[in-house]
């Protein structure tokens, strides 16, 4: 399992947006979340977000675990010019009770449950 550390940390710390990709069969179906929204749990293996609807979301990801999500800031320099992004594969599921769940609604009580992404892989765009 992969690590978010380094310049994806810096970019995942600072995002204000973030893009969700799942697969489905209609395509790819893709979803955004608020940056602030989103927990990296130690050591940095597993991404967390509340959920509220992702009902499209959530049915994708039962047929298909598979999912990458997109960050992106212009607070972080990149390799040429400022702003980094990052691209985090790996897989996920919605649960609706456990750590994850008891987490997010520490902050987010209307939360029907919690998007658990385990990374898989990470890498630079930009």
């Amino acid at each position: 399992m992969a690590k978010i550390d380094g310049v994806c940390r810096e970019v995942c710390d600072a995002t204000e947006y973030v893009t969700i990709v799942t697969n489905g069969p209609e395509g790819p179906h893709l979803a955004g979340h608020w940056g602030s929204y989103m927990r990296i749990v130690e050591p940095g293996e597993v991404v967390v977000f509340p959920v509220g609807r992702f009902q499209r979301t959530e049915q994708n990801l039962r047929a298909n675990g598979r999912i990458q999500l997109m960050v992106a800031s212009r607070k972080v320099q990149g390799t040429r010019s400022p702003g980094q992004g990052c691209v985090i594969d790996g897989t996920g599921e919605i649960v609706a009770a456990g750590e994850h769940v008891d987490l997010v609604r520490e902050k987010f009580p209307w939360a029907r449950g919690a998007l658990v992404v385990r990374v898989g892989s990470v890498s630079t765009q930009l």
